[in-house]
């Protein structure tokens, strides 16, 4: 099969690899999947240059959890109606060393998720990672219809997916963005009430939106925001960080500890099985639903996975998603 590794960390122009290798085979319980998409995700390309002192977890790495394709193989114990089988995939490369920049790649069946027949493969190459991680931040300690959430990093993949799940599942959201030239850029994805972080007075700008004070906080920059999530927080607040400006960040204590705040970090690598496949099965829902909107680029040719790690890992103005086209 066509397929991008390394067989060690660094910039991606040194490291990433194209070329052929041997086709996987499913083992008992997993299904392989012919690839149609790959989605990249920054922690993709972290793991490629040794982010935080990371090494190499495997000899060789076909890197990207997430994709979509069709599963056209199935281990020992696997129905074989599912062959044929449109799938979105996640995890592929968690705890695993080959992922989805490749034609073929293998995962336990219930990683494969059946994708509905209205949502393209480019929106199922996109859920995974930025999706669990989303719904975990989300619905992690409970139902939220009638709760207000304020989701941070709004135009992010996962702050956006987390305001989308968010709506869906009844609740009152507040986005923020970091500077004010990009809130044109929020409503136009549809949020509501956008507050810019770099105004005169965020925090009386979110009390204005929510007098009694928010609910659940969807947090990308634990460190950065955490004055103002103690400010407009009330009593129970659950904080949700799966992200952090400084690795060892301070937080008002007594304030918090009186509005008996939870504060909740994510490892989407972690999470409890139970807790991805309620994920896996809320976000399928939703995008069956018309819920989720997911801006992306135009795939990029797995040929030129160089090309679109170097895009990721520069972000991107426009807050799209980057995914590899796999050729057939």
């Amino acid at each position: 099969m066509l397929a991008v590794w390394y067989d060690m960390q660094g910039p991606a122009e040194q490291v990433l690899r194209f070329g052929d290798l041997p086709t996987p085979e499913p083992g008992a319980g997993e299904v392989r999947v012919r690839v149609t998409r790959s989605g990249i995700n920054p922690g993709d390309t972290k793991k490629r240059r040794g982010w935080l002192g990371s090494s190499m977890p495997f000899p060789r790495v076909i890197p990207h959890s997430d994709g979509a394709g069709v599963v056209d193989k199935v281990g020992a114990g696997v129905d074989s109606a599912r062959i044929g089988e449109r799938v979105w995939v996640f995890g592929a490369q968690s705890y695993r060393a080959f992922g989805t920049a490749a034609q073929f790649t293998v995962v336990p069946a219930a990683q494969a998720v059946t994708l509905p027949d209205t949502v393209g493969d480019d929106i199922g190459a996109c859920l995974g990672i930025p999706g669990i991680t989303a719904h975990r931040a989300v619905f992690g300690d409970g139902p939220i219809r009638c709760r207000t959430v304020l989701v941070h990093g709004v135009l992010g993949g996962v702050g956006a997916m987390a305001t989308q799940l968010a709506r869906w599942g009844g609740a009152t959201v507040i986005g923020t963005v970091r500077h004010r030239a990009d809130l044109a850029h929020a409503y136009s994805r549809g949020v509501e009430q956008v507050v810019a972080l770099d105004g005169p007075d965020p925090a009386r700008e979110i009390r204005d939106h929510a007098p009694g004070g928010i609910d659940r906080i969807i947090e990308v920059a634990f460190s950065d925001n955490i004055d103002l999530d103690a400010a407009v927080a009330k009593n129970h607040t659950v904080i949700a960080a799966y992200g952090t400006g400084e690795s060892r960040p301070n937080f008002p204590f007594w304030p918090m500890l009186f509005d008996n705040i939870t504060i909740r970090l994510l490892g989407s690598d972690d999470f409890p099985a139970e807790a991805k496949q309620q994920a896996a099965t809320d976000l399928t829902a939703a995008a069956a639903d018309g819920a989720l909107s997911i801006a992306i680029d135009e795939p990029v040719p797995l040929d030129q996975a160089t090309r679109a790690h170097d895009l990721v890992d520069r972000g991107t103005r426009t807050r799209t998603r980057t995914l590899l086209a796999i050729p057939d």
